[in-house]
């Protein structure tokens, strides 16, 4: 893993053993890619960036919809087997293997940003300087889609709180054998977002299943940088 920061499990237990290798894009995404592109430029001269990209399964439907998309991850086996797909289908990617808080990208040149919890995998004091990052590659206007698991998940109870604020060994919920997570109340957020940004949106999404009585619960914040 390059970055050091996310835990090592992603890479020794996860995308190394071709799990969680996803292959098509969440809805979220979607929406907000259809949503909230720039209206007054040609889809290639958008540029769409994606902290925590995985296997790249949402930056593939950004490119095959002619949007140009940039992606960073710190496993290499996520960033290889992206960049194989990428290369498979003919598709064009700037896909790196690297940390959230120091990004490969110039000062104000991307439009749109996404952070689909990836930013759970790191300390609030990581995330902070992650969003500095993205704040500092993101046009003036640009939007930030950040999706993050809320301190009222089922599995935010069921571990071990570490000293940077994450849990770990967690034992319940939808989020058991993923390592150490950072689960957000709404002042959190608020103030990982205090700075230089405009809330646009800020919905928190609550999905309870009644077979197992756990609660899937997670923000999703879409900011304006001003």
């Amino acid at each position: 893993m390059k970055n050091q920061h996310v835990d090592p499990v992603w890479e020794g237990d996860i995308y190394s053993k071709g799990m969680h290798l996803n292959r098509y894009p969440f809805d979220a995404v979607v929406s907000f890619v259809f949503g909230y592109h720039p209206r007054d430029r040609a889809r290639e001269d958008v540029r769409i960036v994606e902290l925590g990209c995985g296997a790249g399964n949402n930056l593939w439907f950004a490119a095959r919809e002619g949007f140009d998309v940039a992606g960073i991850d710190g496993s290499t086996s996520a960033i290889a087997a992206a960049r194989a797909r990428f290369e498979e289908e003919g598709l064009r990617g700037d896909l790196q293997v690297g940390s959230f808080e120091c990004l490969p990208w110039e000062e104000q040149s991307c439009d749109l940003a996404i952070d689909r919890h990836s930013l759970v995998c790191v300390s609030r004091s990581v995330q902070k300087e992650a969003i500095h990052e993205v704040r500092r590659v993101l046009r003036t206007g640009g939007l930030f889609l950040s999706c993050a698991y809320s301190d009222k998940h089922t599995s935010a109870d069921s571990g071990t709180r570490l000293p940077d604020g994450r849990i770990a060994d967690i034992k319940s919920g939808t989020l058991t054998g993923v390592g150490c997570i950072t689960f957000s109340s709404r002042q959190d957020i608020e103030e990982l977002f205090n700075d230089g940004w405009e809330v646009v949106s800020l919905e928190h999404v609550h999905i309870q299943d009644c077979a197992s009585a756990e609660h899937h619960v997670e923000w999703r914040v879409l900011v304006k940088k001003t």
